[in-house]
């Protein structure tokens, strides 16, 4: 009863949205409450849920967006997204530079949140996508195919590190399997899909939201060095690996663990990334003060309305999860008799479908097939953490909050989103799981 509750929610989110047209943040807050109604919770409870998982998106995806998009801002304004979008376009060639995008989102997209990596690299497909007059897909999907990646296969991200513990895998050996099976799925699903996809897909160009603020044609001497450009780029990755390092590494009571731990926060390490570029794409540029901050503000409204929509989406990830969905696919999936690898990928994208939530998809899957570890004793701990890394990305659509933020700084309609990204993150689900098999043949 609650699956076919939950399924004819997202497809009565589809109908208004794509056949009438209804503002996507006012489509999601009335499908949350006629899931809530449908599923049989009390009112008050569903309006709890709906500002509890409004509020807890937000409060990380806003700052998150806002210190990101200020950080893009000044990355633009400088000409360093230009410098590095001539330098990738010089090293690989127009016709390879998706691949060269997928390459930077790997590396930067291993030590920081899906979001976080977006928001950084983003204004370097923007400024590739003008200069090259490339379609926005064919660039732009290689990078948040890398991003989304590393999110769900490589430690130290949370939900991978969480499931580490819970299987009691050795994290080096998790990491080194997850970047033998992230680096070709991502290739399959990034640059070689996006070239597919793109020749059947309406050409994009940067969204009209963003295109003022993409300048080209800079002479060399106007731009940042592509060195201090990187550095920058760079800067929030390098203080979160350091908060990594202070986890694996250091005691826990030491004052250098407490500030590690501060510096590699994701909020402040993106707050002293743009005080950083402040100073190497502001005063450096010789950029005032007064004129620093004018572009700060100038980034911010383009954030209001898929900030709305993305909290819109988290509200109704918190519907579907305390209606009991997850709980649900669990009981079911988990009385199936198969290969554990397989049961915790199909456990996770049984939930993942149904609640949108990577992250606790994948907990509950390995929640569930932890205990039946003792039945396989052959099977490797640290597979099974990237099996249900893989089955946590399967079919992102309307009520993954990551669904809505590729939407909109892509500008796509929902059925192009469905189209381009779901489709993308499938095949990389899929992709993954291949290649896990394969590699459980040999370790």
């Amino acid at each position: 009863m609650l699956l076919g509750i939950a399924a004819l929610s997202v497809l009565l989110l589809l109908i208004m949205i794509t056949k009438f047209k209804v503002n996507p943040f006012v489509t999601l807050m009335i499908v949350c409450v006629f899931m809530g109604v449908a599923a049989g919770m009390p009112f008050n409870k569903i309006a709890d849920s709906i500002q509890a998982g409004m509020g807890n998106t937000l409060g990380f995806i806003a700052l998150v967006l806002g210190l990101g998009t200020m950080l893009g801002k000044m990355l633009e304004e400088s000409g360093g997204a230009e410098r590095v979008a001539k330098t990738l376009i010089s090293a690989f060639g127009e016709k390879k530079v998706h691949w060269a995008m997928m390459i930077v989102a790997f590396i930067v997209g291993i030590p920081v949140f899906f979001q976080v990596g977006l928001v950084l690299l983003i204004p370097l497909v923007f400024t590739i996508a003008k200069e090259t007059g490339i379609s926005l897909l064919k660039v732009g999907l290689p990078l948040v195919a890398g991003l989304s990646v590393v999110h769900g296969l490589v430690p130290p991200h949370p939900a991978a590190m969480a499931a580490v513990d819970i299987f009691k895998a050795d994290i080096g050996k998790t990491i080194v399997y997850s970047i033998i099976v992230g680096l070709p799925t991502a290739c399959i699903s990034g640059p070689m899909f996006a070239t597919f996809i793109s020749k059947r897909m309406p050409t994009l160009a940067v969204p009209d939201v963003f295109a003022n603020q993409v300048k080209a044609g800079r002479k060399d001497e106007e731009m940042p060095s592509f060195g201090i450009t990187v550095l920058t780029i760079l800067m929030p990755v390098i203080l979160m690996l350091l908060g990594t390092f202070a986890d694996l590494t250091m005691n826990k009571t030491s004052f250098l663990f407490g500030l590690f731990k501060f510096v590699g926060n994701p909020f402040m390490s993106l707050l002293l990334a743009l005080l950083f570029a402040f100073i190497t794409f502001g005063f450096a540029r010789n950029f005032k003060m007064e004129q620093i901050s004018k572009f700060c503000d100038q980034s911010l409204p383009a954030m209001a309305g898929i900030l709305m929509v993305i909290g819109a989406g988290g509200a109704f990830n918190k519907v579907l999860l305390d209606s009991g969905v997850g709980t649900e696919i669990a009981k079911a999936a988990g009385s199936l008799n198969l290969n554990p690898i397989v049961l915790g990928w199909l456990i996770a994208a049984m939930i993942r479908v149904a609640t949108g939530s990577a992250t606790v998809s994948m907990m509950a899957a390995a929640g569930i097939v932890a205990p039946m570890i003792p039945n396989f004793p052959g099977v490797s701990r640290e597979l099974l953490v990237l099996a249900v890394g893989s089955g946590s990305l399967v079919a992102s659509h309307v009520n993954d909050a990551g669904f809505w933020i590729v939407k909109e700084y892509f500008g796509m309609t929902v059925p192009q989103t469905l189209k381009t990204w779901t489709v993308l993150e499938t095949i990389l689900s899929v992709s993954a799981l291949v290649f896990i098999m394969l590699l459980a043949q040999v370790v």
